[in-house]
């Protein structure tokens, strides 16, 4: 059964920084490109950041580029989202989710097979 847990959200003041985690379990890690999400009450779910299964291609969100990196350690299972110079508008649930096997990063949230429960960042002014 395939696991994927986030970690790290928080309350953070605006300019402040996170780390956000996901710890995989029940797949081969290295063969899924993943990708970070959020959804912001009374709006829909949307591409933050996305990884490919090496680690050498990322993309983000034009409203997050230059402030967040998106990496993976493929040893270790887990893909990690850092965020900087937070903003009010960047509060959301932030979720992890995972591509089918030996698929190529994608910024539609319906190309995701998998996916977290989501873990609340709060930034505030």
């Amino acid at each position: 059964q395939v696991q994927l847990v986030e970690s790290g959200g928080g309350l953070v003041q605006a300019g402040g920084s996170l780390t956000l985690s996901c710890a995989a379990s029940g797949l081969t890690f290295s063969w899924h490109a993943m990708g970070w999400f959020r959804q912001a009450p009374g709006k829909g779910r949307e591409f933050v950041a996305a990884i490919s299964t090496s680690g050498g291609t990322t993309h983000f969100a034009d409203s997050v580029k230059g402030r967040f990196t998106i990496s993976r350690d493929n040893a270790k299972d887990t893909v990690t989202l850092q965020m900087g110079s937070l903003r009010p508008e960047d509060t959301a649930v932030y979720y992890c989710a995972a591509r089918g096997p030996y698929s190529a990063t994608s910024r539609d949230p319906r190309d995701y097979a998998y996916w977290g429960q989501g873990t609340q960042v709060t930034v505030s002014s």
